[in-house]
């Protein structure tokens, strides 16, 4: 069983930054492929990003490319997501999410097998 918990979400005016963080527990957490997803009221959960087990790997959704970092700190269990540059159209719920299994998809909410709680973003204008 794999627990995740997302902290820092918040409100920030246009043009902000923020970081959100995931701590995982589990002692393997480094062989999970983890994936940061956001769902915006009435829209369906859609992938933010996401990086391999090593960190050598991050992959993004073309709307955040440029704008958001993720990374991993394996020695703390911990994924983050730092966000530059944050747009209205940014503003969702952010969840954490683990790969706990070999070969699933990294970019689709059915590749991951644990979730957090998630963590409310907004945005304003």
């Amino acid at each position: 069983q794999v627990q995740l918990v997302e902290s820092g979400g918040g409100l920030v005016q246009a043009g902000g930054s923020l970081r959100l963080s995931c701590a995982a527990s589990g002692r393997t957490f480094s062989t999970y492929v983890m994936g940061w997803f956001r769902q915006a009221p009435g829209k369906e959960r859609e992938f933010v990003a996401a990086i391999s087990w090593s960190g050598d790997s991050t992959y993004y959704a073309d709307s955040v490319k440029g704008r958001f970092t993720i990374s991993r700190d394996n020695a703390k269990n911990t994924v983050y997501l730092r966000m530059n540059s944050l747009k209205p159209e940014d503003t969702a719920v952010y969840y954490c999410a683990a790969q706990t299994y070999y070969g699933g998809t990294y970019d689709f909410p059915a590749g991951y097998n644990y979730w957090g709680q998630g963590t409310q973003v907004t945005v304003s204008s």
